[in-house]
């Protein structure tokens, strides 16, 4: 078998250069597992240790490469993929720049093992910094191994950048998710520290989502599928009930490689119209398999943005696709009035002689007037004795109760300051406008507050207060409750598990990707489950990461404190009005909410009777 590994022209490799280099472990990850795929391997095994910083090795039982492809693959620009820039039009192939191994084997210490099929005997290679070390002859199996250790070891400013483990191995998974979706005929597993949290067995689509995200998924998937002149569609769109607060599950593949489209996205999420409150996501996994003559896929470093010749034709196909998808399978009840469960089917149909008329029985010597006559003489002891009853305990009504400390504080007034005191409260008086807002009389005019900014704000104070003590206070549940996450987010549970319990939330790993609840904060309402609870916290939590990078503590506390508000439309009593304004004006920021708007307008008495005079 000839070599294929060939250098670019000068002028090839000058329109297809990237000059993206490898910004994480992740990086290095996806770039690996798409040659295996490019080999023809069907069966890919990823090992990590310390979350690929120390190790990185995937092993494939791939096509293999000769003595001089093992030693061109890590030269830049050299590839099997393409010969001449038109090929970048008839790309069928994951990678196809020739940039990979060599930015990898710049950064890290490279171990390459492979092996043809039809060779006796294999080549080992070992590269680091991009100087060749050793070159030789191995016994090794068919197919390649390929160990990158210790990333960036000449670099130690960018291996600085590298986040905690937790956080990298976040960013594996989502690279070996989406490399897994697209590829559900190869057996995949992923192994770290020795753990295997990973093993996809080679199935259809459908299987290999429910194999990655839980058994959960296999009631919520609808199955998609349109082939037209311009694209063939098909894939899987999840039911409306189980959209989520996240973008996560969204996944778009062309040709099998993954992108990321706000635009067909957008095609998405319309044909969901009135089908989803707005802050809502569905899970897809839509592939769109089209000539490569007319896309671009030379357009970023990362591959992930694609150009087409005629986007507004696939706009419309996949919007249209998704919503006759969702009409057929999910969202049209019918009513079948021949059903054997009809109300006509209930009743047992009998013969008039066997009809038996219901038999009354009644006392003809009743008199109700008699009995009231009686109970007329016996009226005035039963009103004196009732009266008595009644006016036992009046003066409790009056009593205060006592109170050590407002005891103490009572003795230490004037005693024409006392009756003052004792009346306060009742002058206080909070009204609410359409369960939304809350007016209070000032001197001046009437403040008007806006109800759930203002519980969100006082929830977010104390919130950071226990996170900074960890001290939180936690009602334990009666009944603990398991909570199933994706990979992916139980990773990220784990590097906030400190943080989690010193809220309130009384949580502990259960198994593989299983938390159990055992309690939660003391200031959330019982009106939800524990694992909703939990649920949405980690959503809110990764919407407010990617959209506003916010600390890690300043998220989690403003996310609980959204969560756990008092939504619009609540109706509050006196007292719960009273109390969350005195709350309120403890707060360090009583004026700004979360959101960066005001909590409180003010309305002075001149305002209001300008408008009255105009």
């Amino acid at each position: 078998m000839l070599d294929i590994i060939q250098l670019l022209p000068d002028s090839v490799a000058n329109q297809i250069a990237a000059g993206e280099v490898v910004q994480r472990p992740a990086s290095a990850v996806k770039e690996l597992i798409e040659n295996s795929i490019d080999s023809g391997a069907d069966k890919i095994q990823l090992i990590l240790k310390d979350a690929g910083k120390a190790l990185i090795q995937v092993i494939d039982n791939g096509c293999g490469m000769s003595v001089t492809d093992t030693r061109m693959c890590f030269e830049r620009h050299a590839t099997s993929k393409i010969r001449k820039a038109d090929d970048l039009f008839a790309i069928r192939t994951m990678g196809f720049r020739g940039e990979a191994m060599a930015s990898i084997a710049a950064i890290a210490q490279v171990e390459l093992r492979t092996r043809r099929h039809t060779d006796e005997l294999g080549t080992c290679i070992k590269i680091e910094g991009s100087e060749i070390i050793s070159q030789e002859p191995v016994s090794s199996p068919a197919g390649t191994s390929t160990s990158v250790k210790n990333l960036f070891y000449n670099t130690p400013a960018r291996r600085n950048f590298l986040k905690g483990n937790p956080v990298e191995m976040r960013h594996i998974i989502d690279e070996f998710q989406r490399v897994s979706l697209a590829n559900p005929g190869i057996f995949f597993s992923l192994h770290h520290e020795g753990n295997e949290l990973f093993h996809l067995t080679p199935g259809s689509l459908k299987q290999r989502i429910v194999h990655l995200f839980g058994n959960a998924y296999n009631q919520k998937l609808v199955p998609v599928e349109e082939e037209t002149s311009i694209i063939n569609l098909k894939g899987f769109i999840g039911k409306p009930e189980f959209a989520k607060k996240t973008r996560g599950e969204q996944f778009f593949f062309v040709n099998n490689r993954f992108i990321k489209d706000p635009y067909l996205n957008h095609a998405v999420l319309t044909a969901y119209q009135e089908l989803l409150p707005d802050d809502s996501y569905p899970l897809y996994v839509l592939f769109i398999d089209i000539d490569p003559a007319k896309i671009d896929i030379n357009v970023h470093p990362t591959k992930t943005e694609i150009k087409y010749q005629d986007e507004k034709s696939i706009y419309a196909i996949i919007r249209s696709a998704v919503k006759r998808s969702l009409g057929r399978y999910n969202i049209t009840p019918s009513l079948d009035f021949d059903q054997e469960t009809g109300f006509s089917n209930m009743i047992t149909p009998k013969s008039p002689e066997d009809i038996v008329p219901p038999q009354i029985s009644f006392n003809p010597n009743f008199n109700p007037f008699k009995t009231e006559e009686k109970n007329e003489r016996e009226l005035p002891f039963l009103r004196n004795f009732e009266q008595k009853e009644r006016s036992k305990n009046w003066g409790s009504l009056y009593e205060i109760v006592e109170n050590p400390a407002y005891t103490q504080h009572q003795m230490a007034m004037p005693e024409e300051n006392i009756s003052e005191s004792i009346q306060k409260p009742a002058e206080k008086q909070i009204f609410q406008l359409h369960n939304r807002f809350l007016i209070s009389q000032i001197k001046s005019g009437f403040m008007l507050i806006d109800q759930q900014a203002a519980h969100e704000r006082i929830l977010y104070e104390r919130f950071l207060q226990q996170l900074e003590s960890r001290q939180g206070a936690s009602q334990q549940s009666l009944f603990p409750q398991t909570v199933s996450l994706s990979p992916s987010d139980f990773e990220l549970v784990k590097e906030l598990l400190p943080d989690i319990r010193a809220l309130g939330f009384q949580v502990r790993e259960f198994g593989r990707n299983t938390l159990v609840v055992e309690g939660i904060p003391a200031d959330i309402s019982s009106s939800i489950s524990e694992a909703e609870v939990l649920e949405h916290l980690m959503e809110g939590f990764k919407n407010n990461m990617s959209a506003l990078k916010l600390d890690k503590r300043d998220n989690l506390a403003r996310t609980l404190a959204r969560n756990s508000s008092i939504k619009a439309g609540t109706q509050l009593s006196q007292e719960e009005r009273n109390s969350l304004i005195d709350e309120l004006f403890a707060c360090d920021s009583p004026n700004i909410s979360l959101q960066g708007k005001p909590i409180i307008l003010t309305f002075t008495l001149e305002e209001l009777l300008q408008k009255f005079e105009k």
